[in-house]
């Protein structure tokens, strides 16, 4: 048995025992009923996740992976292929927008050269060297990675969450770099969910509308392409996906398989959490969605799994931004269900 098909085993649907359990303890608390809206169904879903009634917060991680993309050749980006591993590097020295906000969350980020076009020193510290290939390859002229390649990078996604979690880990969030990722990712939307390419692709770096056009073209051609190469979902991700696209799959899955809560960036990231949900459905009672991305095939995505996500701030940055902002809002959650009095402790009359 692969190690994908062995986790699959372990992602079993959300014990809801104790959802009244958990439901009463935040009506008990001192006011009144769902007046904190959002939150006690972050507090009431984490509970659930981790299966218990008294959750605890661990350790934070964020797995940004970094892969080029073939289809760059294309001219499908406002950005160079070689921006990919300057802004690794500009990660790895705490210079990026993520390192930021982590930061502020109290968060690890780790960076996963997963298939990233350059050597890096292997000794960098804070890099986790899970270079499959130097890139996929050029999806309109063929499929973009082969299925053995694929597999690989989803098993590197589960391992690297069960290595997080194994350490400490109780809230996964997920993020990537890749400049030209936007492509693959509306592919798979289109593909995925049905959509007219058309409703899925959007600026993505900031191309402009004429770039932008030329893009759908792209993603249509490779699309045609690779038409006989789709015919599942891990056929589909060699296809027209990308490899960290696929790790950011793989790790979810591989939280889902342990009972841990994981917080799914924008756009690529639910590139990442759509072909984890074809896989295996039941991944959805794990996830948090951080934002509502810019993106419009986000929006739609969002509105086709049936999501809510935590924040709208008009985000299309990517590299588990959103998912720092997200790990925020989630512990004040838990913080609520676990430290604000109820009625009866505090001496408050309720509602009766």
């Amino acid at each position: 048995m692969s190690l994908l098909e062995a986790t699959q085993t372990y992602i079993k649907p959300i014990n809801r025992a104790i959802e009244n359990e958990i439901q009463n303890h935040l009506d008990n608390l001192t006011k009144p009923k769902g007046s904190l809206g959002y939150l006690e169904e972050i507090a009431k879903q984490y509970c659930l996740i981790t299966g218990t009634t008294k959750p605890k917060m661990g350790k934070k991680v964020i797995f940004t992976f970094a892969a080029d993309h073939g289809v760059t050749e294309e001219g499908v980006s406002a950005f160079p292929k070689e921006v990919t591993p300057q802004m690794v590097l500009n990660m790895l020295s705490g210079g990026a927008a993520v390192n930021v906000l982590a930061k502020h969350a109290n968060a690890e980020v780790r960076v996963v050269d997963i298939g990233v076009d350059y050597d890096f020193d292997k000794n960098t510290k804070g890099l986790i060297d899970a270079k499959i290939k130097y890139g996929t390859d050029n999806m309109t002229k063929g499929p973009a990675m082969s299925q053995k390649e694929a597999h690989q990078a989803i098993d590197m996604g589960i391992s690297l969450a069960h290595e997080a979690i194994d350490n400490g880990a109780a809230l996964i969030g997920t993020g990537e770099m890749g400049i030209g990722n936007t492509t693959p990712s509306s592919a798979l939307f289109a593909k995925f969910m049905e959509y007219d390419i058309e409703e899925v692709t959007g600026i993505g770096t900031g191309i402009d509308n004429e770039r932008l056009k030329h893009k759908i073209d792209v993603i249509k051609k490779a699309i045609e392409i690779n038409k006989d190469n789709m015919y599942d979902p891990i056929s589909t991700i060699a296809a027209v996906g990308g490899l960290e696209i696929a790790g950011i799959c793989g790790l979810i899955l591989g939280c889902a398989s342990r009972n841990t809560p994981v917080v799914v960036d924008g756009f690529i990231s639910s590139a990442g959490a759509l072909c984890a949900y074809k896989i295996c459905p039941k991944v959805k009672d794990y996830m948090f969605f951080s934002h509502k991305s810019k993106e419009k095939g986000h929006i739609k995505f969002l509105e086709w799994i049936g999501a809510r996500p935590i924040l709208d701030l008009d985000l299309r940055l990517g590299e588990g931004t959103g998912a720092a902002l997200a790990f925020t809002i989630i512990e004040s959650a838990i913080k609520i269900y676990n430290e604000m009095a109820t009625f009866e402790s505090a001496k408050v009359s309720d509602a009766k």
